[in-house]
């Protein structure tokens, strides 16, 4: 019994490399998610708490999201798509449109995946776990022109102008240039003069690399302002600064939390011959009425158990494997089936559309005008009445994660203010994914690139112990391809590397 509690520790101790270990270098591991999304509506509860959001997001994580979720609701999910259980926080980003040139309406794009790298950055500064609550906006929904220094690469505030918004587009053949020539942005998106698979703007070409689509990276900043508050989200956050050393140190006062970046595929693919490419009409939108993507932006919530996260940034360092290898630190276990909610807003977000939701009109580059005029903030109307919604229950399900952690600061007194208004749905059950929707992912999961590529995990199909759902899918568009024999593990890693090294 001696032998056997030793090697069950030394496992738990040698299951992955602490950071601690290694504290001049950067870990990192990725989460992946076991399905989508959790809903596509027009909702921001950090934005516009209490009503219908401008636009609509696509939103990943914990059941518990609503328009007036904080964190202390996030705790509460019933379930998350998180590959991690433990993990309630939830991720959203703008969705995205295609609009049709013969036709001139609207049909959305389908997520093809994301993933969520957590970074481990080299610093004299411990890192912390992300308090409870915590509320993260990256990006500016109103912006039509392109960053003060274009398409450069920079995240260190010590060295110029932080660019965390980029766009990615894996081209079969790379000599096809994605940006025109010398493009000053204001007609066209401007090319990264390293790294000719990315820049700011959509691009104007085909994206087209085996299973990777265009892709929108978001990077996080690191650096939170307990002084300023979980809440908010334009003061409470920085990027560290250069200390020497190939580190970086947030500023005295700040807690150093995790680099957090999205990357975000667009099934794009799937209207590759209704659009004419390099002509300066390129026809994607975000939700939010932008054809530029410059305002392409991101927002996070807080909702992990911290002690588990805490663990994560000490001893996982998986990389692009993912954190679910992880295993000696995922105290919960992983999530195995999809997490859905029904939309909060009861409207047409999906297929054939006359206008976006929200009624956001189209600006930028050959539509002009600017995104100023309810580009952010909420519509100011009480959502509609989701008539599919049945109410919600509070009582968690078997299945759902219940973590130690309390809500912190100026979450923990709270009351939950996810205000139950009509169309409000704040529960969800996992259930297994079908044989369907996991042929998409595998397709995904053997995305590869002429110059950036990483190796996502197939989704899992295991059974869950929640109340299964039932989805009746009438008509899938999606761009599928058989899996490679083996990985490239060298290309994923350099894929890695890329996004680590933006700071230089």
């Amino acid at each position: 019994m001696k032998l056997t509690a030793t090697t069950a520790l030394l496992a738990l101790i040698g299951s992955a490399t602490a950071r601690k270990d290694k504290p001049d270098q950067r870990t990192f591991a990725v989460l992946r998610f076991t399905n989508k999304q959790l809903v596509k509506t027009r909702a921001d509860p950090i934005i516009s708490p209490g009503v219908a959001g401008s636009h609509v997001h696509t939103v990943m994580g914990g059941s518990g999201f609503g328009l007036s979720s904080t964190g202390k609701d996030l705790m509460a999910s019933n379930c998350s798509n998180a590959m991690v259980k433990g993990d309630n926080s939830n991720y959203w980003f703008p969705s995205l449109y295609f609009k049709d040139p013969q036709t001139g309406k609207l049909e959305d794009v389908e997520l093809f995946y994301a993933n969520a790298y957590y970074f481990f950055e080299p610093t004299n500064d411990d890192i912390k776990s992300f308090p409870v609550g915590l509320s993260i906006v990256v990006g500016d929904p109103n912006v039509r022109t392109p960053p003060k220094d274009g398409a450069s690469s920079n995240l260190d505030p010590s060295k110029g102008p932080v660019n965390p918004i980029k766009w990615t587009c894996p081209r079969q053949n790379m000599d096809i240039k994605a940006y025109p020539d010398n493009s000053d942005g204001l007609m066209a998106g401007i090319a990264d003069k390293n790294n000719k698979g990315e820049g700011v703007g959509f691009p104007d070409v085909e994206c087209d690399a085996y299973g990777s689509p265009l892709r929108g990276d978001v990077h996080f900043p690191s650096c939170y302002n307990p002084a300023a508050g979980l809440k908010n989200y334009k003061e409470n956050m920085v990027f560290p600064s250069d200390a020497g050393d190939g580190k970086q140190d947030c500023p005295k006062g700040y807690i150093h939390v995790p680099h957090l970046f999205l990357e975000v595929y667009w099934n794009t693919l799937a209207f590759k011959d209704r659009w004419q490419k390099g002509q300066g009409t390129q026809p994607f939108v975000l939700s939010n009425g932008d054809a530029t993507g410059y305002s392409n932006h991101a927002d996070f919530m807080a909702g992990w158990d911290e002690d588990l996260l805490q663990g994560i940034i000490d001893h996982c360092d998986k990389g692009t494997s993912g954190m679910d290898q992880c295993t000696g630190q995922l105290k919960y276990g992983l999530n195995k089936g999809d997490c859905t909610i029904a939309p909060l807003v009861d409207e047409t977000v999906n297929g054939v559309l006359s206008a976006l939701p929200g009624k956001n009109a189209i600006t930028g580059w050959q539509y002009g005008g600017s995104g100023s005029a309810g580009a952010s903030g909420g519509d100011n109307t009480p959502p509609p009445v989701n008539s599919k919604a049945s109410g919600s229950d509070d009582k968690p399900k078997p299945s759902s994660t219940q973590p130690s952690t309390q809500p912190t600061g100026d979450d923990a007194s709270s009351v939950s203010s996810n205000t139950k208004l009509p169309g409000v749905v704040n529960v969800g059950v996992n259930k297994p994914a079908n044989s369907e929707e996991t042929s998409t992912t595998v397709a995904a999961a053997a995305k590869e690139t002429a110059d950036d590529s990483s190796a996502p995990l197939a989704l899992s199909t295991g059974a869950s112990s929640c109340v299964p759902k039932i989805h009746t899918v009438w008509e899938t568009v999606t761009v599928t391809a058989e899996a490679p024999e083996h990985t490239n593990k060298r290309r994923a890693h350099e894929h890695a590397l890329r996004h680590r090294n933006k700071r230089h």
